[in-house]
């Protein structure tokens, strides 16, 4: 079955139905283009979702990206950047494959619709034109049939009239023959055109239209096949990143199992871990026991006794997290930072009413209100003047500025990087020595004293590298027994003598960031023996045990006299001499001191 057998008289259905078919192909690209938009729309919205939340470089959550719960949001914000590029990826196959082509298809068929109709319209009017002329030839049959009848009848009334001459009889005659030759030629033609006609009617209706209408069916069903191969790539242009697009869902499904809650727990304790002891309990205070002197002139805003550093603390609480406050003059408050760690009580007396339990950590926070952030003996400590740039710790070269642990760890970054480089030297000076001796055997290669720059250049490298190499490392094993016996308290004094905090909250978390808290640098210059031994200038007895564990003090047991080679200067710190030699210093409120007049 065809259109052109089953079809032959409904030419208008079929010329509709063509159009209706091209119309169908137009809608369906229009169709496609606007999915195209609502795909680009989609992936133009979820790259700028992701980038919204993104970290900033440099920012404080590229920082934290350590972390696995930080990383695997980077990662699904990776993925979801990726999946935005296979929407864009579905959007642009589709208007290639789907779009492009259907317009380009649609307009050929266009044109060859047009051509098979314009072909069909031109047999019709040739059909249309035979018609005319054999219903002319046919009218003028009848026409001269009719004149013919009349001029025999004339003829045969004038052959029968009496009165007739046999002029107007023969005439007659004549006129009538003449007639019927005429209509004898116009039947002839008449019949002529009737075949020519049917004939041409024939080719038209069993030929001609057809083969029109079955070139119009061919073209229709090409048109419905190239539409379904759109419809099925429709399907098929996201069926094809489908696997990419999976891998992404993966790739989101595999960050949410990364996440270590143990690991990142752990990486914090790594990012922040200062090596410093944690602050003991606060002792109680009796003032029964007058056991403390006024403490020198010199002292720059050290409290001069128990009830003046009562009356600075009687209404301060401890807390661990406490909140950043505005400071004034006449206020302070301690961060658990600035309390004395805890040190042995004395078994025959009161605690010590200006020391915890561990006097030499609160001494440390009396040392740090007056002196530098890096000191190398008491005697400098001591003369140390005070300035408001003393409160924010100096980044130097060896980390001083950091906690124990985060200054270890970041001289052992800077050793490996530093080693890295030196060895890159030395590979590169092994390189060059080997070319240098490749030139001296085969001089057309190239002359051995081009490279002396470059040999020289890297020797000094290396000698430069191996000194920062030696320094670091110097450095290093300082760090690593310094972390172990080393205290620091976040308390100074500003302009006007107020006591500045900083507590564990409103610190930087940023190891890289200078912290306050972290500005005292406590060494102490325990080489006494390399100085001239000075004359004692009094004498104490110690009330209470001290251990003297750190650096640069000398222990004690109750009730032992020692020596005074240095008075107190406001520090909260007394020089003394044991009788064998041995010196170093003693918190000033453990012992009753009687000075030489």
């Amino acid at each position: 079955m065809d259109w052109g057998t089953d079809l032959w008289d409904q030419y208008d259905i079929i010329e509709k139905h063509t159009q209706s078919g091209l119309e169908l192909v137009e809608k369906y690209v229009k169709f496609v283009k606007e999915r195209t938009e609502i795909e680009q729309n989609y992936a133009k919205q979820l790259r700028n979702l992701t980038k919204r939340y993104s970290p900033k470089r440099g920012s404080k959550e590229e920082q934290e990206c350590r972390f696995s719960n930080h990383q695997s949001f980077l990662d699904i914000l990776n993925e979801m950047n990726d999946y935005a590029g296979q929407r864009e990826l579905i959007a642009e196959n589709m208007m290639m494959d789907i779009c492009i082509e259907l317009t380009k298809y649609l307009q050929e068929l266009k044109q060859e619709r047009k051509m098979h109709l314009s072909e069909a319209k031109k047999a019709q009017q040739s059909l249309e034109s035979t018609y005319k002329q054999l219903d002319s030839s046919k009218k003028r049959f009848e026409r001269e049939w009719r004149e013919a009848e009349k001029a025999a009848l004339h003829a045969e009334k004038m052959d029968q009239d009496i009165n007739a001459t046999k002029a107007d009889v023969e005439k007659a005659k004549q006129q009538a023959h003449m007639r019927a030759h005429i209509a004898e030629e116009c039947k002839n033609d008449y019949a002529s055109q009737l075949q020519k006609y049917n004939k041409e009617q024939g080719h038209f209706y069993f030929s001609e239209m057809p083969l029109t209408f079955n070139k119009l069916q061919d073209m229709d069903e090409r048109r419905v096949r190239k539409l379904a191969q759109g419809y099925i790539l429709f399907t098929d242009t996201e069926k094809h990143v489908m696997p990419i697009i999976g891998k992404c869902l993966e790739g989101i499904t595999k960050a949410g199992t990364n996440v270590n809650e143990r690991n990142d727990s752990m990486a914090l304790i790594e990012q922040h871990k200062s090596g410093f002891e944690r602050p003991g309990d606060l002792e109680f205070e009796d003032y029964s026991q007058g056991i403390n002197r006024a403490s020198s002139e010199s002292s720059l805003g050290t409290p001069k006794g128990p009830i003046d550093l009562l009356s600075k603390n009687r209404s301060k609480n401890f807390w661990l997290f406490s909140k950043k406050s505005k400071l004034s003059p006449s206020s302070s408050s301690l961060s658990p930072f600035s309390t004395p760690p805890p040190a042995p009580s004395p078994s025959n007396g009161p605690p010590s009413p200006k020391f915890g339990r561990d006097p030499l950590s609160y001494c440390l926070k009396e040392i740090n209100k007056t002196v530098k952030p890096r000191i190398s003996s008491f005697r400098t400590l001591r003369r140390s003047r005070f300035t408001p740039e003393r409160l924010t710790p100096t980044v130097t070269e060896d980390f001083g500025h950091l906690p124990p642990e985060q200054r270890r760890k970041r001289l052992q970054q800077k050793h490996d990087d530093i080693g890295k480089e030196l060895q890159k030297e030395v590979d590169q000076s092994e390189a060059l020595g080997k070319m240098k001796d490749v030139y001296e055997k085969n001089p057309q290669m190239g002359d051995p004293a081009s490279l002396a720059p470059q040999i020289s250049q890297t020797a000094q490298n290396i000698e430069r590298l191996q000194g920062e190499l030696n320094k670091y490392e110097s450095w290093l094993a300082e760090a690593g027994g310094r972390g172990e016996t080393l205290r620091y308290t976040a308390h100074t004094f500003n302009n006007n003598g107020a006591h500045d905090v900083y507590s564990a909250e409103t610190a930087p978390p940023d190891e890289e960031a200078p912290d306050p808290s972290h500005a005292i640098y406590a060494e102490f210059d325990d080489d006494f023996e390399d100085e001239d031994i000075t004359a004692p200038i009094g004498k104490c007895t110690a009330m209470y045990n001290f251990p003297g564990a750190s650096e640069g003090t000398i222990s004690m047991q109750e009730g032992e006299v020692l020596a005074v080679v240095e008075e107190d200067k406001g520090d909260g710190w007394t020089r003394v001499r044991r009788a064998n030699g041995d010196e170093g210093y003693i918190p000033t409120s453990y012992v009753s001191i009687t000075i030489n007049k």
